[in-house]
């Protein structure tokens, strides 16, 4: 079957395969990325997690170029707001935590009071991810709250530093983790898997990063490597692995 047909896809490790609308496999291919080499794909991002037991968000299908960075808008039924550290909405367009709620998220953690008490407030559910909603609805993922590097006071998205990456000749997957220092609190480390026989040296890795970053962005560290990032069994990179390596 031809590629305008049918595609077979390869996304951080895992095979899509779909006849006209392809869905990412997870957070770790840009979708801008597969929207250039398959322009003839209608390509609709959805977001949402196991306590939301389905999409909280989905792209309105005629609107998607527009919003290609976007995972769409809140389902019908839902609600989504974007909170500060306080739990206070914070304008459109600022930064902060989602709180998702709707009668697709569950009522609660079986037999987990605590964590009930400290993730589910007032009707809303903590996702834990840190993300944007614009003017005209549209919500934006950045990273999870527990993985953003803060680096001297500047926050350092992982997924925005590991999108960059990803679109360098040779990289195969990476991912982003902050290493502690004593002065800036974190520092920027990356993990690079390339492809075997590829020779790729640091430096030009942290050019290209510094020619499309801000500078406190750029990873000072570098790991290359051939070996799969590790991974759980839904296939989610174990950034805790990662950040105790010392490799």
């Amino acid at each position: 079957m031809k590629l305008r047909d049918r595609a077979d896809i390869h996304a951080s490790g895992r095979l899509i395969e779909d006849d006209q609308r392809r869905r990412r496999a997870d957070a770790g291919c840009p979708i801008e990325m597969l929207a250039a080499k398959l322009p003839h794909l209608q390509l609709l991002n959805a977001y949402g997690a196991t306590e939301t037991t389905s999409p909280a968000t989905i792209m309105p299908r005629t609107q998607w170029r527009g919003h290609i960075d976007s995972v769409g808008m809140s389902v019908p039924c839902g609600r989504i707001k974007v909170v500060d550290d306080t739990g206070i909405e914070v304008p459109r367009g600022t930064p902060g935590e989602l709180w998702i709620a709707g009668p697709m998220v569950v009522p609660g953690y079986w037999q987990r009071p605590d964590a009930n008490q400290s993730e589910f407030v007032d009707g809303f559910w903590r996702s834990g991810d840190i993300g944007t909603m614009d003017a005209e609805g549209f919500a934006r993922v950045f990273d999870r709250k527990k993985d953003m590097i803060n680096r001297g006071g500047f926050k350092v998205f992982n997924a925005e530093v590991e999108n960059v990456l990803c679109s360098l000749d040779g990289v195969l997957e990476c991912a982003i983790v902050g290493r502690a220092d004593p002065v800036l609190g974190e520092r920027v480390h990356a993990i690079v898997v390339v492809s075997e026989g590829i020779t790729l040296a640091e430096t030009a890795v942290k050019e290209f990063c510094a020619e499309r970053l801000s500078d406190y962005k750029v990873p000072e560290t570098i790991t290359l490597r051939t070996t799969p990032l590790p991974r759980n069994a839904n296939g989610k990179v174990l950034k805790a692995e990662l950040r105790e390596s010392k490799t």
